[in-house]
This record gives C-alpha cells, structure tokens and sequence, in this order.
C-alpha cells in the first residue's frame, strides 16, 4: 500500500514521562479498570480511539482502547482482562504505582452522526469499549439500543453506565443467569424479527462474536461497523503487523481503522492471523508465572505477616 494513502495519527508521549495509576478497580473475575494520569492524552482522545502501553523497559506493546477520558483530570481509564503475560503484569500494578509508556490517542475516531436507530453489541470487556461510542451517539440524536453479551451475570460489565447511556438495554448470558439466555445474537435476531427498524449496528467484543453479527446483518442488509484490536507492535502504520484484508485490499488497523465495516472484512483470514502466535504466547505466559514476578510487589499476600 502507498504510504501515502495512509493518514498517520498525532500522537503524544513523552519519554521521560512515567504514568501514575490513579485508582484501581476489580470489576469481575480478571477485569480490571484503572484511571491513569495522562493529561495530553486525556485532553485529544476521541470515542474509538486506542492507546499503546508498555508495563516497564523490557515489556511488549500492547493496544487498549481508551474506555474514557476526563480532560479536566487530565485522566484516560482502561478497561482489560488478564489474557497473556503483559495483561497480568499490568493486573498486578497497584494504586499509585506507574505504567512505564502509553502513546496515545491512536486510531481514526468513531464517526459520530445522525444514523437513527443504532444498535451496539458488546461482548466481554468489549463492553467497557463501546461505552464512550455510545455516549456520543446518543447526544448526536441517535435512539441507542445496547445489547450486552457474557457466559453469565457476574461477567455483565458497566451495566449501570451502559443503561445510562442507552435507550434500551437487553442483556444476554450464555448460561441463562440473567435476561436472554443465549448468545447476542440471540437477541439481536429476536429484536430484529420483532421489527424494531435498524439504521446501524456497531460490534465489538471476541472477534467470532463479531463474526458471527457481521453475518446476521449482513443476511439482513443492516450497515455493520466493528473494532478490530488484531496483533500491533508500534501502533503507528510502520510495523504493518496489524493488516487485515478489508474489501480484498490490505489495510492497517493502528492508522486506517480500528473501526471497519463488517460486512467487508476477510473474517477467516483475521482469524487465522490472530493464532500465529498462540504458541509463544503460551511460553511467555508460563515463563511469568513461573518467574514469579508478584512476589516483587509489596503489596502482595507474601510480603504480609
């Protein structure tokens, strides 16, 4: 791809700069949230949009999106679940202690308009993801119908701040604990056949939940976006390690996305690039625990008598 069709993002990071852990909460098995200290970031970032954080110097780059920013604090929060070796060292950061580099805001911003009627399905944390996308879709005019997805009710997340920002909520559970038994599409099939008119659908959770929207509304000609958080290194368009094939051209993630339309994307080739690494993934993982790096933080059972 030239690279001049390629618009690269302003992004603000500071070297020298260390970012403070404001507060830290628990919000389900795994799932953490953190407000950090990141005035320039907190002061540019937009609805969609991503940072790229390493823990210390020896740490890999991961993307989160931003899943609220405060500008007045001069605060983002971020909203993850311990998956892999750097999402558990991040886990095991404490309140006051400081997250080596965030680059950010990173990514083209949700497109906030008039659509109508939209409906957001969020899966997992996907659902701390799509809150800020839904805050201003609702002040731009738009009727929001929020459709919120997990194995059971203690994984339901923000369902209080998702049903603020909502016209209506419908949560499903695939064990049945709590409103729809089944999948969210599930409900979304059951809101469709009941004739509620549809102007947009956007997604974001586990990429075959997204998947598996994308090809629902896809049956019904209901214009699909959805974020895609595939493998990054950089985060900047240099590394290209984030391509995904949309409309059978290549295209960047980090700097052309994180948000495509749903109905274009190579699905089973995204997949396919997203088990690469599992493997090694898996080494690293177990060469943390068992390197043991907790017992370092003070604030652990081990150092407590």
């Amino acid at each position: 791809m030239s690279a001049n069709l390629i618009k690269y993002p302003k992004f603000y990071f500071d070297g020298k700069a260390m970012f403070k852990i404001i507060s830290k909460e628990i919000m389900a098995h795994n799932v953490k949230s953190y407000v950090i200290s990141a005035p320039d970031i907190a002061k540019n970032a937009k609805a969609g949009q991503f940072v790229m954080i390493r823990v210390d110097d020896k740490g890999e780059r991961i993307p989160l999106t931003i899943a609220g920013a405060d500008a007045a604090n001069g605060t983002i929060r971020i909203i993850f679940q311990e998956a892999g070796k750097t999402t558990k060292h991040l886990g095991r950061l404490n309140e006051g202690e400081y997250i080596k580099d965030i680059l950010g805001p990173l990514g083209i911003p949700t497109e906030i308009k008039k659509y109508g009627t939209v409906v957001a399905v969020a899966g997992g944390v996907g659902t701390a993801e799509v809150l800020p996308v839904i805050n201003y879709l609702r002040k731009e005019g738009n009727k929001i119908i929020s459709i919120v997805g997990a194995r059971n009710k203690d994984l339901i997340l923000l369902e209080n701040e998702i049903k603020q920002n909502s016209d209506e909520l419908i949560i499903a559970t695939d064990d049945g604990s709590k409103g729809v038994k089944g999948f969210v599409t599930t409900a979304l099939t059951e809101l469709i056949k009941k004739g509620e008119k549809i102007d947009m659908v956007y997604a974001i959770g586990p990429v075959p939940m997204m998947k598996s929207v994308s090809n629902l509304t896809k049956e019904y000609s209901i214009p699909t976006f959805v974020s895609l958080n595939p493998i990054m290194v950089d985060g900047t368009g240099m590394c290209g390690a984030c391509r995904v094939t949309v409309d059978g051209k290549t295209r960047f993630a980090c700097v052309e996305g994180p948000e495509f339309d749903a109905h274009k994307i190579d699905w089973d080739g995204l997949i396919s690039r997203l088990s690469l690494f599992k493997e090694l993934e898996k080494v690293s993982d177990e060469k943390f625990a068992n390197e043991g790096l907790h017992k370092h933080n003070p604030e652990c059972r081990c150092h407590k008598k």
